[in-house]
């Protein structure tokens, strides 16, 4: 049984699904393989490596899902285009409207680059050890 408790969390509020994969994929990167299998005959051995192996892999898997989601939130339309446009446009009454929209595309790819590279990160450390378990199967 796992328990988790988020400090200052509202109730009724939902965990982040980037956070519990994150912590999904922190949590495996400190399994140590050798301490994990000591005293297992090598039947037992394999058959723990090949546990592990299967659940890194179905992280990274849902890592790469995620991360394929937010690349695709970090392309699209160029928020900063609004240099193109003339001085009286943005000038106007609809320029501070299109000024709240830039400043809210800008902070969403901001957290969208964060997300990634805390993601790719975090999959980048299990890569080696995906491919020792998998030897040891």
């Amino acid at each position: 049984m796992i328990i988790s408790t988020q400090i200052g969390a509202r109730e009724g509020s939902s965990l982040d699904a980037d956070e519990a994969l994150s912590t999904r994929l922190r949590d495996l990167a400190l399994v140590d393989l050798d301490a994990l299998t000591v005293g297992l005959d090598g039947a037992g051995a394999q058959e723990l490596a090949a546990a592990y192996a299967d659940d890194v892999a179905d992280a990274l898997r849902e890592a790469r899902a995620r991360l394929g989601a937010l690349r695709k939130e970090l392309l699209g339309p160029d928020p900063l285009n609004v240099l193109d446009l003339q001085v009286r446009q943005r000038a106007s009454d609809a320029g501070h409207a299109g000024a709240t929209r830039v400043r809210d595309r800008l902070v969403a790819q901001a957290e969208a680059a964060r997300a990634f590279a805390r993601l790719a990160d975090l999959s980048a450390g299990l890569v080696a050890k995906l491919f020792e378990a998998d030897r040891r199967r």
